[in-house]
């Protein structure tokens, strides 16, 4: 399984949806806030490209949003389910 890496603001809802799904499914993740991290908030940019929120990192597989179905079915893949 690959390490899985969120970068989320604390008020971001999509942030908080995609915690919450990992959370229901008992994948394990590494959560990163950005909003008071400049040094993360800079490290997920040079990732995405972007500011936009949340940043799901799958391995090396950078993930912008969480409304795509496709990010939940690739958080399930790697968990083997």
């Amino acid at each position: 399984m690959e390490k899985i890496t969120i970068y989320s603001t604390h008020q971001c809802p999509f942030c908080i949806m995609a915690k919450k799904f990992m959370d229901e499914h008992n994948i394990d993740y590494e959560n990163h806030f950005v909003d008071d991290n400049e040094e993360e908030r800079e490290k997920m940019v040079k990732i995405s490209g972007q500011l936009g929120v949340p940043v799901i990192l799958i391995g090396d597989r950078a993930y912008n949003g969480f409304t795509d179905s496709g990010v939940q079915k690739a958080l399930l893949k790697n968990k083997g389910e």
